[in-house]
């Protein structure tokens, strides 16, 4: 009987584990600036043509907090934002996936439920996949992407602002994200505030053109870039335009083009040399001092 007990108990205390570590918050008091009037619900489908479970219709941005256990906390924090063109986020692979990763590291990390442009039906992918021709579903993305970036940069003060509740260092909060995730996390790394100021920013095979990209001010953080150069949407120059202007500014960068692995390789491993990303992104962390 006591057996059972210590039993119970021992998987009381692991669910309640889980669940404060994916404590999920929300990064605005009442409704996001520039989107109250929005009035849909968030949405998740499972199985998708992406190989990897989407949300969409993102509303009300929040976080979601996934911890490193006990006593593996090195005080560093990350910003985790995934992609999906503005229409859906791809949250596994390009989001709680790394997170849980990067928590083994000691890192502290939040995924990123950013505003998103509101799918046409109950097929975000459908939409991403048309827009490419259709300058509708192009103007909803265009018109989501300035409340994507708000949001990246809410998100950054947000976790500053609680830094002492989440047991971090406020000096060491980085931002990372993937494709249109990329926009948000690469946008971070300009026109900042003390307060929204990222510590580090990586972003991987983003979308940010030349035109989108600001001025690297004098105290810019470290960069840390990642694309293949078979990226089927063709994002290599973004990749490397924002390598060029951090470098010309010279401030601390570091880009990695592999020879192969597509667009959206995210953390899962597909046997090409993109793989090798989130070792090399460690590595560079540890170089920087963020794993100490």
């Amino acid at each position: 009987m006591r057996k059972l007990w210590l039993l119970s108990l021992f998987l009381l205390l692991q669910m309640a584990g889980i669940l404060y570590a994916q404590q999920i918050v929300k990064i605005y008091e009442g409704k996001a600036p520039g989107s109250e009037n929005w009035n849909w619900s968030e949405a998740t489908i499972e199985k998708t043509s992406w190989n990897t479970p989407v949300v969409y219709n993102v509303a009300d941005p929040t976080l979601t907090v996934i911890k490193p256990e006990a006593g593996k906390a090195n005080g560093t924090a990350v910003i985790i934002c995934p992609g999906g063109g503005f229409f859906a986020l791809s949250i596994e692979n390009e989001g709680l996936g790394v997170a849980r990763w990067l928590a083994t590291k000691g890192v502290t990390c939040f995924v990123l439920k950013y505003r998103l442009a509101k799918a046409s039906g109950d097929d975000p992918i459908k939409d991403f996949n048309a827009s490419f021709g259709d300058k509708d579903l192009q103007a909803k993305q265009l018109a989501a992407v300035p409340m994507s970036i708000a949001d990246g940069k809410q998100a950054i003060a947000y976790v500053r602002k609680n830094a002492a509740t989440f047991g971090i260092d406020p000096k060491k909060i980085g931002i990372m994200g993937f494709s249109a995730g990329g926009t948000v996390a690469g946008s971070a790394g300009f026109g900042y505030t003390m307060d929204n100021r990222p510590d580090f920013v990586a972003p991987i095979y983003p979308f940010l053109p030349p035109e989108m990209q600001g001025t690297v001010a004098a105290d810019a953080p470290p960069l840390f870039v990642a694309v293949a150069s078979d990226d089927q949407i063709g994002l290599q120059p973004h990749s490397v335009a924002l390598y060029t202007k951090w470098n010309t500014a010279k401030r601390s960068a570091e880009l990695h083009v592999y020879y192969k692995g597509g667009h959206g390789f995210g953390i899962r491993k597909q046997g090409q040399p993109s793989d090798a990303w989130a070792d090399e992104f460690a590595a560079w962390l540890g170089f920087q001092g963020f794993l100490k």
